[in-house]
């Protein structure tokens, strides 16, 4: 019980800082905006939390978002399948970079084409992949970086929920 409740606040932590943060630190990217806190947030949810609930933040985080007006559809493939690559990649390899690079690839190539549906049929927007994977990379690359860095900075001790 005492992990579920230090999971649940962890993750409540995390889409606080993610669904704020992206408000605080962004810049134009081409037709989107780029958010590197989420994509950092994806990156150490990641490491900390594992894929499912890494999945979790960034869809609660992107729900809230647009709840709030403060971003768009396309916000959810790139933010939910960059954090459950990053897992995975962190999963199988234990190493923070893999985790970093699984966001970049998550969000940045697989991402910006799951957008594409989303920008055509609910946004009435005839973009192509073309149009979504620039913004996409720059966003993803920039805070993948700042996840990584931070991650890489802590104690290994800090990740466990087994304490």
């Amino acid at each position: 019980m005492k992990n579920r409740t230090r999971l649940l606040t962890l993750m409540a932590v995390f889409i606080a800082i993610g669904t704020i943060g992206s408000q605080l630190l962004w810049f134009p990217a081409g037709v989107a905006r780029a958010y590197p806190v989420q994509h950092a947030i994806n990156v150490i949810a990641a490491i900390i939390l594992g894929p499912g609930p890494a999945v979790i933040v960034a869809l609660m985080i992107s729900l809230l978002r647009n709840l709030l007006g403060l971003g768009t559809l396309v916000a959810f493939p790139g933010a939910m399948i960059g954090a459950f690559v990053a897992g995975v990649l962190y999963k199988k390899t234990q190493r923070y970079s893999m985790a970093a690079f699984g966001e970049i690839i998550g969000t940045g190539i697989i991402g910006s084409f799951f957008a594409v549906p989303i920008a055509n049929l609910l946004m009435g927007s005839s973009v192509g992949a073309l149009a979504f994977i620039p913004p996409f990379i720059v966003s993803s690359v920039s805070g993948a970086l700042i996840g990584w860095l931070l991650v890489s900075r802590l104690p290994a001790r800090q990740f466990s929920l087994t304490k």
